[in-house]
C-alpha cells in the first residue's frame, strides 16, 4: 500500500482529523540509519508526528522541526517536515533495542526518557518560532498532544504506531491527529474521545488491512467528509552545494588543517547518510 495522509472533518464541521499510513516512509528511515527496534519506534513515531503537524499547519514553502530531547538511551531525535509532506530525521543512537514490555510492546517511554519536546516552525517570517514543553509521557503521541494543547492552545488527541518485525523491518506505521475547532461542544469532544478509546490498537488494525479513510470513519463517524488525500515520503534535500556552504563558514585555519592533515574532507549527512567528498583543490577554492 502507498504512503499517504488524509484530512477529514466531521459532519458538524467542528472537528478536524488527519490520519496517516506510512510504512514505506519509516522503512526508508530504518534502512538508511540501520536502526534497531527501540530506535526505529522512536524515530518512526516522530516522523509520523512531523507529517501530521505539517499536514495540519504548513503551507507554501514552510517547514517545521521536532526535537525530542530526552535523556533515554536513543538520545536526541530530530525530524524536519515540509509543507509538501516530505520528511527526514535521525536519532543520535540508532543501535538501541530494549527488553519488551508486557504484551511484547517496545518500551518507547524508556527509550526516550525525560527531557523536553521542542517544535520550531519556519513560516518565512524574520525569525522561526519555537515552542517547548516538558516530555510528560515519552510515548511521543501524548507529548505531541500536550505540546499542541499547552503551547498552541489547540485541544488535540494524537495516536502514533510503529510495528517493528523481529528482523528489524517495519511491519506498519500509522497515526492520527484530532483537533477541536472553535465551536466544538464538550459533548461532541467527549463522544469522539470515547470512540478513540474503543478503537483496537493502531498496529493491530493496520496490520489487518485498515486504511486511513477507515480510521477517519471510525473516529468521526461514517458521515465524516474526506477533504484531501496527499502522498507522504521520506526525502532529504542535502547536496554537495549545501555542504560547500557549510565549509565556507569555517575559519581558514580549519580548512588549511583539513588540507594538510587529511588531504581533503568527507562530510556525512545526519538525515540520510549520504557522504560528500571534497578534494584539496575544492577546499582551496573555498578558502579563496
Amino acid at each position: 500500500m502507498s504512503d499517504y495522509l488524509i484530512k477529514a472533518i466531521d459532519k458538524t464541521k467542528n472537528l478536524r482529523l488527519l490520519t496517516i499510513s506510512a510504512k514505506n516512509l519509516v522503512q526508508e528511515a530504518q534502512t538508511r540509519h540501520n536502526t534497531w527496534s527501540a530506535a526505529s519506534a522512536v524515530l518512526g513515531r516522530t516522523l509520523l508526528a512531523g507529517e501530521l503537524l505539517a499536514g495540519a499547519q504548513l503551507t507554501d514553502q514552510e517547514e517545521l522541526t521536532i526535537r525530542l530531547l530526552g535523556d533515554g538511551p536513543v538520545g536526541p531525535t530530530i525530524v524536519t517536515a515540509k509543507s509538501d509532506l516530505t520528511v527526514k530525521g535521525y536519532v543520535k543512537n540508532p543501535h538501541i533495542a530494549l527488553p519488551a514490555k508486557a504484551g511484547g510492546h517496545i518500551d518507547v517511554k524508556k527509550a526516550v526518557g525525560q527531557g523536553w519536546l521542542e517544535v520550531t516552525k519556519d513560516l518565512g517570517l524574520k525569525e522561526p518560532y519555537t515552542g517547548q514543553v516538558p516530555i510528560i509521557s515519552g510515548e511521543i503521541a501524548e507529548d505531541i498532544a500536550y505540546y499542541l494543547t499547552k503551547s498552541e492552545q489547540i485541544p488535540s488527541a494524537v495516536g502514533l504506531s510503529v510495528f517493528v518485525n523481529p528482523n528489524n523491518t517495519i511491519g506498519e506505521a500509522s497515526g492520527f491527529m484530532l483537533q477541536a475547532l472553535p465551536g466544538a461542544s464538550d459533548s461532541l469532544i467527549t463522544k469522539t474521545i470515547e470512540r478513540i478509546d474503543h478503537l483496537p490498537a493502531l498496529s493491530t488494525a493496520f496490520l489487518a488491512g485498515m486504511i486511513p479513510e477507515e480510521l477517519a470513519e471510525s473516529i468521526l463517524g461514517n458521515d465524516c467528509k474526506i477533504l484531501t488525500r496527499e502522498d507522504v515520503a521520506y526525502k532529504c534535500d542535502c547536496s554537495k552545494k549545501k555542504y560547500c556552504q557549510i565549509l565556507a563558514t569555517l575559519k581558514t585555519s580549519q580548512l588549511e588543517t583539513m588540507i594538510k592533515e587529511d588531504h581533503g574532507a568527507e562530510l556525512t549527512c545526519n538525515f540520510c547518510g549520504n557522504k560528500y567528498q571534497f578534494t584539496e583543490k575544492e577546499l582551496r577554492d573555498i578558502i579563496q
